[in-house]
């Protein structure tokens, strides 16, 4: 069989890059030209992206009970007077990564800031690009192990005008969740759809 072959980022030109908007997040405009399939390089093409950075999110997880520790809070972009569904959303432990820290730390920090959590045995699990077509944001997930016993009531910061309320669910019914679509943000979904692949893994080096 034939090799396919694969593009790289030497396959794209920028021409020009312009900051439309510098708050929260950047929004920028991007000029640029790539490769074509068929060969020969595209006309100029324009996208405006919002530039979020990374993020990290926990699948916190213990194995004695088989639990797992999820979140409640609002979120704005999930509001819709036309809909019917909470903009009050399930959510994993997670938080961006800022400037010179790495993932991994991250992770830690929300655990407990979110959560009250400690949590033991950090794993990478997967990372994955968020909406790549009009958003530069890289999502780390890891798995960790946690006492279920510790998650309980209200948490945030302050400061940043945090109010998380944490639950703590079979993991069976949090898969369920995902199923019937009470769980309906991507990160969540993804989380909990590698929860299940891989608890029994886990499982057995936690135990």
């Amino acid at each position: 069989m034939k090799a396919i072959e694969q593009f790289t980022q030497k396959d794209i030109e920028v021409l020009k890059e312009e900051t439309l908007y510098e708050g929260f997040f950047q929004l920028k405009k991007v000029h640029f030209k790539h490769k074509l399939f068929a060969g020969g390089m595209s006309e100029v093409v324009t996208r405006e992206l919002l530039v979020k950075g990374a993020a990290s999110a926990v699948i916190a997880y213990d194995p004695q009970k088989d639990t797992v520790v999820l979140v409640e809070q609002v979120r704005i972009g999930a509001y819709d007077p036309k809909l019917l569904k909470s903009p009050w959303l399930l959510e994993l432990i997670a938080g961006m990564v800022e400037e010179g820290e790495n993932p991994e730390e991250v992770a830690l920090r929300e655990s407990e800031e979110e959560a009250g959590v400690t949590v033991t045995d950090l794993q990478h699990a997967l990372s994955v690009w968020d909406s790549p077509g009009g958003v530069i944001e890289r999502i780390h997930l890891f798995a960790g192990k946690v006492d279920t016993d510790q998650a309980t009531g209200l948490h945030g910061l302050a400061d940043e005008n945090e109010d998380i309320r944490v639950q703590v669910v079979s993991r069976e019914q949090a898969y369920q969740w995902v199923c019937d679509g009470t769980i309906d943000n991507g990160i969540a979904v993804m989380g909990l759809q590698w929860l299940e692949l891989n608890y029994k893994k886990l499982q057995q080096q936690w135990l």
